[in-house]
């Protein structure tokens, strides 16, 4: 697999320049109108289909027919959830329309004729999100590229199995992956159409974060995909898919069970059926039922679920995604496009949650604050905060990066690329330290990408959160490339360690300490991880002893063999590592517990002996 450092914007190409005059262009859906803001021509709100409404309701999206004139059309966003994090604001359950297949076009005023062509799938969940959420003209003037933004169906409306509705279809029609389709539809409308725009439809570039980069790695593996892009970007993606009995009918003590289709029609039919005259096994009449719904009135069932974001999404329908599920299909080359293909998560991916969670934080209120109702959010206790967000964010990172390229490769992808995103120069404020908050946190990368810092999350208060400072002018370094390195396998091997999978951690030890003899901390973790089990301890203590001889004025390792001496009972020995390690850094908590502990036992063991002297 060839890894190589680079920077993200340095896949894009810049070629000749040459001024537009005309920004009144004729597309396959009719006259588009763009308008001129600085360096940029905004083409917005183009739509890229027939709207899936009526009888094209959860059926793939048709080719629109087009029109002498195309209008921009407001709250063209799909059915929603409001959401501060999605963007999308409103008051009741949802806002938006049924009717929302619509895409952006942001382009140079100077372009060339083939410039390379940015497609963004947004984030949400699948469930919240638009395109207008981000604003990618500083990154188009800057890099001389063409983004084009797109909406697409979310949540039940996007992804949805039943009986009553793909039994009486046909062809892509009888999907359950409607939402994808429409992803699909709207590449198809760029390949067609992006060249009058000056874009190059031989090189365009799908990128998308969260649930967007989870439908970069899906559009990889959908046959109805193929040779629509050239290159991919997953940023803080995942490969998570289900079967079509799951997302209909699960078992009982499926953790989805209440989110099936089965249950929602049960209850809609409850609620809307109050004569019972439909009967549930009469699958024509569920399916005109159904279809008679408004969106109001369907989307209710999901509106009123108190967790809304665990809707069943993308399933193994065989039709768009593979019957054998996303990630093993992205191992199999039968089933991969191959193009080279970047994938990266943040370092604090869970900070944007737990950091609003009040199970983490609380308010506090000075003096002053008091008076003037400002409260100050407070870590209840952070080492816990910071350990939760270590390994959720970890995991993140083995699922939306490790396992997707390392599959990619077996799939014989050679061009892959993994970043880590770092940066948290943030402003510490009155009311929160958000450096110690948010940090690198998830989405947070996308302001940095689209060179507008001020839209972080979609807070108003992003301009004060982000100080303006030196790291702005390498903000491009922030989103580096990074080989599949060794800090990876060990943060692997914690993540392993820490949930009970030994069998996964003992081997990432055994290969790490194989692959390089001078591994002082795969020695010092594994015999760590061996004595926390109180397995081959005479063996977890040969490798404390590597790792010591290695580093020997190492804290944490003179910790380990001091702590394994303890298990032996061997308390002399413990004592005078676990001194040493204390000299050395005398605040850690974790080292003064073993003290503690040690002391405490060894006084114990004494009184012991002589006890058993004096009998």
């Amino acid at each position: 697999m060839k890894f190589i450092y680079i920077f993200l914007i340095g896949i894009l190409s810049i070629g000749e320049l040459f001024a537009i005059n005309n920004v009144a262009i004729e597309t396959s859906s009719g006259t588009v109108y763009g308008v001129k803001k600085n360096k940029v021509i905004f083409y917005e709100d183009i739509p890229y289909a027939q709207p899936p409404i009526g009888e094209l309701r959860w059926k793939a999206p048709r080719t629109l027919i087009s029109s002498d004139l195309i209008k921009s059309k407001e709250n063209n966003f799909c059915i929603q959830r409001p959401s501060n994090l999605g963007g999308v604001y409103g008051e009741g359950f949802f806002v938006g329309n049924e009717d929302c297949l619509y895409l952006d076009i942001h382009a140079p005023k100077k372009i060339n004729t083939k410039l390379p062509v940015m497609f963004w799938i947004h984030g949400g969940g699948n469930t919240s999100g638009l395109k207008d959420l981000y604003d990618f003209s500083k990154m188009v003037a800057k890099h001389n590229v063409i983004v084009v933004r797109i909406n697409f169906r979310l949540g039940p409306f996007g992804w949805f199995t039943h009986p009553a509705v793909q039994k009486f279809q046909d062809g892509d029609d009888k999907t359950s992956n409607y939402g994808t389709l429409d992803i699909i539809k709207a590449l198809e409308w760029v390949n067609n159409n992006i060249s009058l725009f000056g874009g190059d439809p031989d090189n365009i570039t799908i990128f998308g974060e969260s649930a967007g980069g989870h439908n970069v790695l899906s559009l990889l593996v959908s046959k109805q995909a193929r040779g629509m892009f050239n290159k991919a970007i997953s940023m803080s993606g995942y490969t998570t898919s289900i079967s079509l009995q799951d997302s209909y009918k699960p078992l009982s003590n499926s953790p989805i069970s209440n989110y099936s289709s089965h249950n929602a029609i049960n209850s809609l039919l409850l609620k809307y059926d109050k004569d019972k005259k439909i009967k549930i096994d009469d699958l024509n009449q569920v399916r005109k039922f159904l279809f008679s719904l408004s969106a109001d009135d369907f989307f209710s069932f999901y509106a009123e679920r108190p967790s809304y974001e665990e809707i069943p999404l993308l399933t193994n329908d065989g039709i768009v995604i593979p019957k054998i599920g996303l990630r093993d299909s992205l191992s199999k080359k039968e089933h991969v496009t191959i193009v080279p293909t970047i994938a990266g998560s943040n370092r604090d991916e869970v900070k944007l949650w737990l950091g609003t969670a009040r199970y983490f934080v609380d308010l506090e209120y000075s003096f002053i604050g008091s008076i003037l109702n400002i409260p100050k959010v407070k870590l209840i206790d952070e080492n816990s905060f910071e350990a939760f967000n270590f390994y959720r964010s970890s995991a993140w990172q083995l699922r939306g990066v490790d396992d997707p390229l390392n599959s990619l490769n077996k799939a014989g992808n050679s061009e892959l690329y993994a970043y880590r995103y770092e940066w948290d120069d943030h402003r510490s404020l009155i009311i929160a330290d958000f450096k110690r908050l948010i940090g690198a946190a998830h989405a947070t990368e996308v302001p940095l990408l689209a060179g507008n810092m001020d839209l972080v999350g979609g807070y108003p208060l992003s301009n004060f959160i982000y100080p303006p400072s030196i790291s702005k002018i390498y903000l491009s370094n922030a989103l580096i490339i990074y080989p599949q390195s060794r800090n990876t396998k060990h943060n692997l091997a914690l993540i392993y360690d820490s949930t009970g999978n030994w069998e996964e951690s003992d081997k990432l030890y055994v290969d790490l300490i194989a692959s390089d003899t001078t591994d002082a901390q795969a020695y010092n973790n594994y015999a760590y991880s061996l004595v926390e089990r109180d397995k081959d301890i005479d063996f977890a203590l040969e490798l404390a002893q590597n790792a010591v001889k290695l580093e020997p004025k190492s804290a944490a390792y003179l910790d380990t063999i001091g702590w394994i001496y303890f298990k032996m009972d061997m308390y002399d020995e413990a004592l005078r590592y676990i001194r040493e390690s204390l000299s050395i850094d005398s605040n850690n908590p974790t080292i003064q517990g073993h003290l503690d502990t040690i002391i405490k036992n060894k006084t114990k063991f004494n009184s012991s002996k002589v006890e058993q002297a004096e009998n």
